[in-house]
């Protein structure tokens, strides 16, 4: 694609959708078509960086998104299904970071993929999703001889438990394992839950303090312990990520990605 990438940022009082539009400030291929966030925020003049560059905050989102090349959404699960139905309607990709859909929601994204380019991923860290990758790979070759037990720790002011990433890792690992999300993954446990069968995952979710974000995967057999685990420094991994996916998409296929197509990873 010749020129700058225009970028719109949806949720851009958010501390992930601010990141992203001072990174793509001061990032040579990048440009600031709009920013959107709730109407308490209409108007508001967001400073990117040293240089003086500012961006003013709209609530029209649709408005906002047809002067841009792209979306990127990190709102919440109900209003980012509209935001990517505008997108759509407007001949635009988009790189969705929002977490929380439900199952029918994300059938939505898959529906509206079929016009247009979406990248769909819970976490957009490069380490995150070479975790995720890795995650399989253990599973499938420890089989179900180890118990894998997730366990991720964030900040107290985060909304939705467990994370995004933690029911991904999950997800790859039943994949792996041959068993199934929906009866099979155990999210935490309280009272006399009995022994732990073979064929169970559990994942547990850790709240405190200004944990930016870590996860942890243990592959637990009779004597000894596999752990992989990520721990992010600052959000600027996930926002980085995220531009990596907005350079992917403005130029892919129409179509339903992760991450893991973005990096190249299957």
């Amino acid at each position: 694609m010749a020129g700058l990438i225009s970028v719109c940022v949806g949720g851009a009082c958010g501390r992930m959708g601010r990141r992203i539009l001072e990174l793509a400030a001061v990032a040579d291929d990048f440009g600031i078509g709009g920013a959107f966030d709730l109407p308490a925020y209409d108007g508001q003049a967001i400073a990117l960086g040293q240089g003086g560059q500012t961006v003013t905050v709209s609530s029209d989102a649709g408005a906002a998104i047809a002067k841009s090349d792209v979306l990127m959404d990190f709102t919440v699960a109900d209003a980012c299904v509209e935001h990517v139905r505008a997108a759509t309607d407007a001949g635009k990709p988009a790189v969705v970071g929002t977490t929380g859909l439900s199952d029918t929601q994300q059938g939505e994204l898959a529906a509206m993929a079929r016009e247009v380019a979406i990248v769909f991923a819970p976490n957009m860290s490069v380490g995150v999703n070479l975790l995720f990758k890795l995650t399989g790979d253990v599973a499938r070759i420890l089989g179900l001889d180890y118990n894998v037990e997730i366990v991720e720790v964030h900040h107290n002011l985060k909304k939705d438990s467990p994370s995004g990433t933690a029911i991904r890792l999950a997800e790859r690992a039943a994949a792996a394992l041959g068993l199934d999300c929906g009866s099979q993954v155990i999210y935490g446990r309280a009272g006399m839950v009995g022994e732990r069968p073979r064929n169970e995952i559990g994942v547990h979710a850790v709240r405190g303090g200004d944990v930016v974000g870590e996860h942890t995967v243990s592959f637990i057999g009779h004597g000894e312990r596999i752990e992989l685990t990520h721990r992010a420094h600052s959000r600027d991994n996930f926002a980085r990520g995220a531009l990596v996916a907005a350079r992917f998409v403005v130029s892919a296929a129409r179509g339903l990605y992760d991450m893991q197509d973005v990096l190249g990873l299957r």
